[in-house]
C-alpha cells in the first residue's frame, strides 16, 4: 500500500507530520508491518526527532547552518554549483548528510515510536516549496 504526503515549506525548518502519518495508517486499517518514508527531492531530508520541545528543531537548524553555510559566505568559496542560488548546494550537502528515507515498524496498526518522538521534514531551500513524501505499508 503507497500514499503520498504533501508538505508546503517556507524557509528552512522542521516540520512534523507525524499525525498525518498515523491518520493514513488508521484509516487504512492495518496491522503490524513496517512503514518506509522517502522524500522524493535532493534538497530536504526526513527526520525521527524529539517533538516535545521546540527548541531541539531550533538548535537542529543552527547546527545544520553552521555545517553548511550559504555558498555565498566566506567559508564556502570552494563551491562550484551556484547556479540555482546560494542555498542550494549547502542544501544538497546538509541532505547527504541527514537521511531522505526511514523505516517505522507498526504494531497493531500503530507506529512503534517513542514517546517524544515524531516524525519530520526538513527544508534545507530558503524559497518555499511542495515536499513530497512517499510512503508504503508492508504488513508482516
Amino acid at each position: 500500500m503507497i500514499t503520498e504526503f504533501s508538505i508546503d515549506t517556507h524557509g528552512p525548518a522542521c516540520h512534523e507530520f507525524t499525525r498525518d502519518i498515523a491518520d493514513w495508517l488508521m484509516r487504512a486499517k492495518v496491522g503490524d508491518g513496517l512503514l518506509t518514508l522517502m522524500v522524493r527531492h535532493t534538497s530536504c531530508s526526513l527526520l525521527i526527532q524529539e517533538n516535545a520541545d521546540p527548541d531541539v528543531q531550533v538548535d537542529l537548524l543552527a547546527w545544520l547552518e553552521r555545517i553548511a553555510p550559504p555558498a555565498d559566505h566566506p567559508s564556502m568559496g570552494w563551491i562550484t554549483h551556484r547556479y540555482e542560488g546560494p542555498d542550494d548546494m549547502p542544501a544538497h550537502l546538509k541532505a547527504a548528510v541527514l537521511p531522505v528515507s526511514l523505516q517505522v515498524p507498526v504494531t497493531q496498526g500503530r507506529m512503534s515510536l517513542g514517546r517524544w518522538q515524531g516524525i519530520y521534514l526538513v527544508e534545507h531551500r530558503r524559497a518555499p516549496h511542495r515536499r513530497q513524501v512517499a510512503a508504503m505499508f508492508q504488513p508482516l
